[in-house]
């Protein structure tokens, strides 16, 4: 495989994961909520809404903390093209 297909592999992989991690985090706190919360209470769309939150920043620094150590012990740079390249025209100085 080249590079290009391996860069599309990985962020298929890494898109998944990141939704797992984010389902999961959604699932234990929705178990916490209802195992220390009145379902009843008035409180509780704030404690729905604050369940989101928790897991979506939780898997967003979850996910970042685990591609940074993947990333890093596998060297995979060397095996990735990168996302976005630079791209500069021929005809053009750089500007300083």
């Amino acid at each position: 495989m080249n590079k290009k297909m391996n860069t599309v592999l990985f962020i298929f992989g890494a898109t998944v994961m990141n939704l797992i991690i984010m389902i999961a985090l959604f699932l234990i706190c929705i178990a916490i909520m209802v195992n220390l919360t009145d379902p009843e209470s008035a409180m509780f769309p704030l404690y729905i809404g604050l369940t989101f939150i928790i897991s979506i920043g939780g898997s967003f620094f979850l996910y970042t903390v685990i591609m940074k150590k993947i990333v890093s012990k596998y060297d995979l740079e060397k095996y990735l093209s990168p996302i976005f390249a630079k791209r500069f025209s021929k005809g053009r100085p750089k500007k300083d």
